[in-house]
């Protein structure tokens, strides 16, 4: 039996299932695996958050690694995951989908965003970490490129900052709050394109193998959960998915 069909008879037994997706999702859209060998991390040194707060150097060199990515990736759109994914949704059977990624790509791909958990946050758009205002990425690139700094609030001129999670920030707690949930009330866990690696996001397969549901990865490379796996796919996440979520 091919890792397609594997999936598709797990899926068809399952009345409830939780989606779990990192970098390894997105790369077929031509978004980079940021810890893959030769990723983003192997190359840059992380920005802690206590390091942007505290040094103007270390927000400029934050912003403009960023707006630099942003431009190189502008255009990107789902990949066949994605979309099968939202096929996965709107037939009912996965309620909400917990990412680590931060692209926006599965609301492109129709994913309402109340269905979405976002565990490290989004980068699309910034947030004052003062006040909470939002700010587009748009006046952002404006910002940092007419004074060379960290855009300011316009509300309260606080440091502005993506609305991401950086290393070293606080995980955000309602979004934790749903994914625990969502692990534990499902029968079937998909965890894709994650190397499972990065704590505490990569502990809600095991909390849901825990549980009792079945648990399947979907990943080029090896986990420290594949021993607790159901089913452990190494082939084409786009493919696999789309032929195991069929229209």
């Amino acid at each position: 039996m091919t890792s397609a069909n594997a999936l598709k008879e797990l899926i068809a037994g399952a009345d409830r299932i939780t989606g779990f997706t990192g970098a390894g999702i997105s790369t077929e859209c031509g978004i980079p695996d940021f810890r893959s060998p030769g990723g983003f991390w192997t190359k840059n040194k992380p920005i802690d958050f206590r390091d942007f707060v505290s040094e103007p150097e270390a927000r400029r060199e934050a912003w403009g690694r960023f707006l630099k990515l942003r431009s190189e990736h502008l255009d990107v759109q789902p990949g066949r995951g994605h979309k099968a994914l939202h096929r996965l949704h709107s037939d009912g059977k996965m309620p909400e989908l917990i990412t680590q990624n931060i692209d926006n790509l599965h609301q492109a791909s129709g994913l309402p965003p109340t269905a979405i958990i976002e565990l490290h946050g989004n980068g699309t758009y910034a947030k004052c970490l003062a006040c909470d205002t939002r700010h587009e990425m748009v006046w952002c690139a404006e910002e940092f490129e007419r004074t060379g700094e960290c855009p300011t609030c316009t509300a309260c001129g606080g440091l502005v900052k993506t609305a991401t999670i950086s290393f070293g920030q606080a995980m955000p707690e309602e979004e934790m709050r749903r994914a625990e949930m969502a692990s534990l009330s499902c029968d079937l866990f998909l965890a894709i394109g994650s190397s499972l690696a990065v704590q505490p996001a990569a502990s809600f397969p095991l909390v849901a193998a825990q549980n009792g549901a079945k648990l399947v990865i979907i990943n080029r490379e090896e986990t420290p959960f594949d021993r607790f796996a159901d089913l452990v796919v190494r082939d084409d996440i786009g493919e696999v998915l789309e032929a195991a979520i069929a229209p």
